[in-house]
């Protein structure tokens, strides 16, 4: 692959569910709207498998194409874009650390995207629409939604790392690369020796497939057969798949979800419920709930996977049973691999017999038999169109290497040279339902190479009316052949088909309370809270709350004692990471002089060291017309919790401010400020829209309350009782803004709030890994695990035995250092972000009953810390030590720190930074 490829394609868009932020990179000393230069680009030739890493960068979404650049000596992830040769620009709110635009001299003179007329960089980006980070380390074929900031990741030799511009979902499974890694890896594609065929680039044009099989649609849901009363499920679940790879999430897509999980009787339980499910129906229906954030264990009121399972032959003698190991009624070895797929790709359980039943279909020439055989018989000849789904399921599940190598072999040499392949062995012209499956076999693989050329060879074959014949040179489309095709063409395959965007969290890691959840949601502190009081747990239960804070308080972070960088050495505050500090140490209540410097700082109007100063009102923008309703209540909630007037702080009535942002209905054309009437301007995620409502409810405004928590209870899925990320809402559900949601229900007190708050604790609940941690947008999260116990702290006393777990894998988090680390899966090593969430979440106090008295503290001296260290000061373009921490954002391809998760969470409010960095960044943190 080139420096470009694919010139004039789009990304594909996936969900925006989310991130709300993007890019946080990190640029030491590089200031706000100045792009950073790039440096002198390494060759591509200096790159290799095992030296030097690869950045691409698709340009797709302004009809360019992929430009790779590769630092032979990488760093950082940042600097892999710097010295790759591209430059990138940050956000005024944010600073260099969150990307908002990138430009190489390769793609339009070097332009910057989004233009400043397209995005004008002054708010974190919007979950719809931001450059998202990818990576893939030495060895994985596929992408990951970095669960780290560009700055925080270090790319080892032989990585690949990828910036995508558009949607994303809260998990990071939407939005990804069109791409794979192995495309744009450094020197070759394919295994040494290997000549893979040569032929003239070309493309599905998937807007096209798409149209051709949305005008196929009855009542805009489903597909009838020619001349038939009665419809098609087989082909509205494959047309369904097709769709979801050629436009990612749509509204056409979700009716036929919808439509196909209130048919899912008919068209999984053919003998009635409580029968052996049809493997194929009930396969086609899990891949789909896998692929568009469903939940294949409860679609369509069934558990399609656990019945799937279940009614696996046991032995060969059984009814509709070829072989043990097989599905009921199943006579292919497609459909068998199919069905074990969809187990896969839930990481169900897959009976091992199911799995070795395909194994055993294997030829002498490596691929594979069509039909199921009898104990007894031998393979007399290989299927091209089955061989691809069996080699792909061999090759998720593992320990298969030979079988693997062998069907690849077989695959590599059934490619004819036109890329296409035959319907059967030894035929010379191409088959469109063959080809379109070994291209995603191939491209799953590695043979990107080879799966291109079959992709180009289905390009030519599309009709004019955009779908696909079965033959080579058909003139008349058919749905069958389509659906692969159209899955082909949008390089990815159904083992890894998502309309998700991988994603960072996107919830702004605020949390902590610090007193026991009360009743009673007043603005002055209902308790002083002693400093150093007993944390509610027995010693190694819990962390160790006083390293934690010494962590978070050492001068080499807090700066001067007052805030923390989003970009090391640059003096730039991340405001919303600083109130995260604060709200750890007001929930903890192990250092009140720290605390009172933060708040001292904020309501003073302190300014930071950047280049202008900017002050907390720069922050929220609160006064100016683009005022972030979820930032305006974050601060709100910190003065309400620390005994200040919030009608009064930092010189402005926040309370009034919020008032004032609630949307009276949805925002038109190219305004984004009002996603739905009750909405906060500017506050896309539902962490916003909570800490909103917490503020004005904390306040006493019940009814200027009144349409935002409506707005925010319709959010809620009424089936689990789990919210979404991101609003408007992708669809997905994430612990953290459940929890979040539920804290804020709390302080409503009316029946159907205790209801939604009721389902919400246990979906959460229900969610819990056996760790004790949760899973969130980095993985096994810390961050996720805080806000689960906050969530369920709500009734203790019925899930006291979720929270003691989850507090013992909190400790199991913490450093040395006191800090904590991201996530347990991920990389080790503490982060401010982290630590912030985690001290104050395991506390369990409510963000609705948080308080911490101060009267009589003192602020800490700026020149000491609580650590007895002195404060670095804060030198602009300096080189500073502690960032201020790292932490999931990746795929905002900042840190967790400070930008993630701010403009995750609040992307357009604050709390962009946490949505981002939850779901793009998914990163670390939540706030």
């Amino acid at each position: 692959m080139g420096h470009t490829s694919r010139p004039g394609r789009g990304i594909r868009a996936g969900f925006a569910s989310a991130l709300c932020a993007v890019a946080l990179t990190v640029g030491g000393g590089v200031s706000f709207l100045a792009g950073a230069a790039p440096a002198a680009a390494d060759p591509l030739g200096d790159c290799t498998s095992v030296k030097g890493a690869v950045v691409a960068v698709d340009f797709g979404h302004w009809g360019g194409g992929v430009v790779r650049g590769c630092d032979a000596t990488p760093t950082t992830g940042y600097d892999l874009l710097h010295e790759s040769g591209f430059t990138t620009t940050g956000t005024e709110h944010d600073g260099p650390a969150f990307i908002c635009r990138l430009g190489n001299a390769k793609f339009d003179t070097g332009t910057q995207y989004p233009t400043p007329d397209q995005d004008a960089c002054k708010l974190t980006p919007p979950a719809t629409a931001y450059w998202s980070y990818w990576i893939a380390p030495p060895g994985q074929d596929y992408w990951t939604y970095s669960p780290l900031g560009a700055m925080s990741r270090h790319p080892k030799d032989g990585s690949v790392e990828a910036w995508v511009f558009g949607p994303t979902d809260p998990n990071g499974t939407s939005g990804g690369p069109s791409f794979t890694p192995a495309q744009v890896r450094a020197q070759g594609q394919s295994d040494p020796g290997d000549h893979p065929p040569v032929v003239e680039p070309a493309e599905v044009n998937l807007t096209a497939a798409a149209g051709w099989l949305k005008g196929l649609l009855h009542d805009g849901d489903h597909i009838y057969d020619e001349g038939s009363s009665a419809p098609n499920l087989y082909q509205t679940a494959r047309t369904a798949l097709a769709l979801a790879a050629a436009g990612g999430r749509s509204d056409a897509l979700d009716r036929m979800t919808t439509y196909l999980a209130a048919h899912t009787d008919e068209f999984a339980y053919p003998n009635g419920v409580g029968q052996a499910p049809s493997p194929t129906g009930a396969a086609l229906l899990a891949l789909l709930a896998e692929s568009t954030e469903h939940d294949p264990h409860a679609f369509g009121g069934h558990d399609l996977l656990g019945d799937l399972t279940k009614s696996m032959c046991t032995a060969e003698a059984l009814p509709d049973c070829v072989g043990k190991g097989d599905f009921p009624a199943v006579g292919d070895v497609a459909t068998q691999a199919l069905a074990v797929l969809a187990l896969q790709r839930a990481d169900a359980p897959v009976p091992a017999d199911a799995l070795a039943r395909i194994a055993a279909h294997q030829c002498k020439d490596g691929g594979f038999s069509p039909t199921l055989l009898r104990a007894g018989e031998t393979c007399s000849s290989s299927d091209p169109a089955t061989t691809p789904y069996a080699t792909v399921v061999l090759r998720r599940a593992g320990g298969h290497d030979d079988a693997v190598a062998s069907a690849r072999k077989n695959l590599r040499a059934a490619q004819l040279p036109t890329g296409a392949f035959g319907a059967y062995p030894g035929v010379t012209t191409g088959d469109v339902t063959a080809t379109g499956e070994a291209a995603q076999a191939l491209r799953l693989l590695g043979d990107t190479t080879r799966a291109d050329a079959a992709v180009s060879w289905l390009g030519r074959q599309q009709t004019k009316a955009g779908g696909f014949g079965f033959d080579e040179g058909a003139t008349d489309p058919e749905i069958y052949p389509t659906w692969g095709a159209v899955i082909a063409g949008a390089r990815t395959d159904l083992a890894t088909l998502t309309t998700t965007r991988t994603a960072p969290p996107t919830t702004p890691p605020t949390k902590d309370p610090t007193t026991p959840p009360s009743t009673d949601p007043s603005t002055k502190p209902t308790g002083p809270s002693p400093t150093g009081s007993a944390p509610p747990w027995a010693k190694g239960e819990g962390p160790d709350l006083a390293k934690g804070s010494a962590y978070l308080t050492d001068g080499s972070r807090l700066k001067q004692g007052h805030f923390y960088e989003n970009v090391a050495g640059t003096g730039f505050a991340d405001f919303g990471l600083t109130i995260d500090g604060a709200y750890a140490l007001a929930a903890t209540g192990t250092d009140n002089a720290a605390l009172r410097g933060i708040v001292d700082f904020l309501d003073t109007k302190g300014k930071d060291g950047a280049t202008p100063a900017r002050t907390i009102n720069e922050w929220t923008g609160v006064g100016t017309s683009h005022a972030a309703g979820g930032s305006i209540g974050k601060v709100a909630v910190l003065a309400q919790s620390v005994g200040r007037d919030p009608r009064n702080f930092a010189g402005h009535d926040l309370i009034a401010a919020l008032g004032q942002a609630v949307c009276a209905a949805p925002s038109t054309g190219s305004d984004k400020s009002c996603p739905a009437k009750g909405a906060y301007r500017y506050a896309p995620s539902v962490f916003a829209q909570s800490l909103g409502v917490i503020a004005q409810l904390r306040a006493g405004e019940k009814a200027a309350a009144t349409e935002p928590v409506a707005y925010l209870e319709s959010l809620q899925h009424t089936d689990t009782g789990a919210w979404p990320s991101l609003i408007p809402s992708t669809g997905d559900s994430e612990v953290d803004s459940t929890a979040m949601a539920a804290m804020t229900l709390d302080l409503v007190k009316d029946d159907k709030a205790k209801a939604a708050v009721t389902k919400a604790l246990a979906w959460i609940a229900s969610k819990q890994l056996p760790d004790g941690g949760f899973k969130g947008a980095s993985g096994d999260s810390v961050n996720s695990a805080a806000l689960a116990v906050q969530g369920l702290s709500l009734d203790a006393a019925k899930y006291g035995d979720q929270i003691k777990k989850a507090r013992t894998f909190l400790v199991g988090q913490q450093n040395s250092d006191g800090g904590f680390n991201v996530a347990a899966d991920g990389q080790r090593g503490s982060d401010v972000r982290a630590s912030t969430q985690a001290l104050g979440g395991a506390i369990g106090t409510s963000f609705g009953t948080l308080t911490r008295d101060l009267s009589g503290t003192k602020a800490q001296a700026p020149g000491t810390s609580a650590s007895g260290s002195t404060p670095a000061v804060v030198t602009p373009g300096g080189d500073g030590s502690g960032s201020s921490g790292g932490g999931a954002l990746a795929s905002t391809g900042v840190q967790t720190g400070g930008l993630v998760l701010a403009a995750v969470l609040l992307c357009l409010a604050g709390w962009r930074t946490v949505v981002v960095a939850r779901r793009r960044a998914a990163a670390g943190g939540r706030r």
